[in-house]
């Protein structure tokens, strides 16, 4: 059976956006694809007790001077060039998830996540206004109020809500999370360990079945 790797990712998520600019030269030496999981981020910390940390680091004496530089330094050496702060974080990201779910049902995930991401850390709007939401999708060139039906129908709801809670169930508790296998790895700074775990399980040998 080929080795399953999972990027549970939330569009509200700075790093993970940060993190998938380094998916696709993982993909190219690995030769593995990733799965892209939508999940909703409020959800994992409703579950979770967890909080952001634009929440959790407020008041904390230079843990997030350090943080911010560890996302400078992130940025030099994947080389990315197109990130901005977005102005209005923290965004509600309920409509844009769905939306993702809506897209992978109806065949055009990757059009819209490109455009989500662009519209959300590249120039980035407040993408939680049903207005700015739906002008920039359309800018993009996405049929958006397809999805945008399609993302109040029942199937598409629950199917975020059981991967939201799957999640959970495995150990997640923020975005990005990455699974290779059954093994968990939280955050973009571990990639590198995301790499050579499935480097390592790729190259383990099959069982011998009688």
């Amino acid at each position: 059976m080929p080795l399953k790797v999972e990027f549970q990712f939330d569009f509200g998520s700075p790093n993970a956006y940060l993190a998938e600019v380094a998916i696709p030269g993982i993909e190219r030496r690995t030769g593995v694809k990733f799965e892209y999981v939508p999940v909703l981020l409020g959800g994992i910390y409703k579950a979770t007790g967890n909080m952001s940390p634009f929440d959790s680091l407020r008041g904390i004496k230079n843990k997030p001077e350090y943080q911010a530089l560890e996302t400078q330094r992130f940025i030099r050496r994947h080389n990315v060039t197109k990130f901005r702060q977005n102005p209005f974080f923290p965004v509600n990201t309920l409509m844009l998830m769905r939306g993702a779910v809506a897209a992978q049902f109806e065949g055009v995930f990757e059009p819209y996540f490109r455009a989500a991401y662009h519209h959300m850390w590249e120039e980035p709007k407040k993408m939680d206004d049903v207005e700015i939401f739906r002008n920039a999708f359309i800018s993009s060139g996405i049929d958006i109020d397809r999805l945008i039906a399609r993302a109040q129908q029942d199937d598409v709801k629950k199917r975020l809500i059981d991967l939201t809670n799957d999640a959970v169930s495995r150990g997640a508790f923020g975005s990005p999370t990455f699974f290779v296998g059954k093994e968990m790895f939280f955050g973009k700074d571990q990639l590198r360990d995301v790499e050579e775990s499935i480097v390592e399980q790729i190259r383990q040998p099959v069982p011998k079945t009688a």
